[in-house]
């Protein structure tokens, strides 16, 4: 009689993935940077106001549901874009900004601590120099986005804008912090690709002649303004993404702005 070998199983291949080989990767967590658009939403006080009128709302003779708006209100309300042309003839409409400038690494520079004391604060180039010495330097091509705090004040206009009323005179009472020009100076020798704030406006409420708008926007550095949720954010890690609607030859526009914080 012939023998023959027993049948044996093959031996595990050492590239198989084994349970305590697999890793899991948790996705990257999503933080929505806007403000909604209603009839609350905080404009500047001499803008008109969002407004939104229904069409149609209901069961057609046709038999199906349809729903239909219309809408209106100022390019400046609300989470929205600055334009540089708005501040700096000839420089880019909201059309011609290239996608590049709107999406990028984030850095968060936090001063709400000075801003909850000091309504009218102006961040400084010192601040920024600090954020450096505690977090490395901020590389050309950074989105750099200011937390003052006050986004937790929408849409109370009285404590975010300073004021609740509406026109020319209300200017001089509006009462919010923004970034001292010197430190917009700051921002464009480090070739940052845009600049954001928590606030209605990068210039101070009391500002009179808005020296920061130019400073930046001279330089074709696009400003984000009336973000929210910067406290969701590291200091440094999230990549935005700040979408305007294409408005052709606008000055700024409603801006859908979200931040991807990946997972560690």
């Amino acid at each position: 009689m012939v023998a023959t070998a027993a049948c044996a199983p093959p031996a595990p291949s050492s590239s198989a993935p084994t349970a305590a080989s697999t890793t899991t990767v948790n996705p990257p967590r999503y933080v929505d940077l806007t403000h909604d658009l209603s009839a609350d939403s905080i404009f500047w006080p001499t803008g008109p106001v969002f407004r939104l009128d229904s069409v149609a709302d209901g069961v057609t003779s046709g038999g199906y549901y349809y729903a239909s708006n219309n809408y209106s209100g100022s390019e400046h309300g609300g989470t929205h874009l600055d334009a540089p042309v708005h501040f700096a003839q000839g420089r880019w409409t909201t059309d011609q900004i290239p996608l590049d400038r709107l999406i990028g690494s984030a850095v968060v520079v936090d001063v709400s601590a000075a801003s909850s004391a000091n309504p009218d604060y102006q961040v400084t180039a010192a601040d920024l120099a600090a954020w450096e010495e505690a977090h490395g330097r901020i590389e050309p091509g950074t989105i750099v986005l200011i937390r003052t705090g006050f986004s937790q004040r929408w849409p109370d206009a009285r404590t975010y804008l300073g004021t609740t009323e509406r026109g020319d005179a209300a200017v001089a009472k509006l009462h919010f912090p923004g970034i001292h020009p010197e430190a917009a100076t700051w921002l464009v020798e480090r070739q940052v690709k845009a600049v954001g704030i928590d606030t209605a406006s990068i210039d101070f409420g009391q500002s009179t002649t808005y020296d920061t708008h130019p400073r930046l926007y001279e330089r074709n550095i696009p400003g984000f303004e009336n973000l929210n949720a910067l406290d969701q954010l590291p200091a440094r890690g999230a990549t935005v993404y700040a979408l305007p609607i294409k408005i052709k030859g606008g000055s700024g526009g409603p801006l859908r702005a979200i931040a991807v914080v990946p997972s560690h």
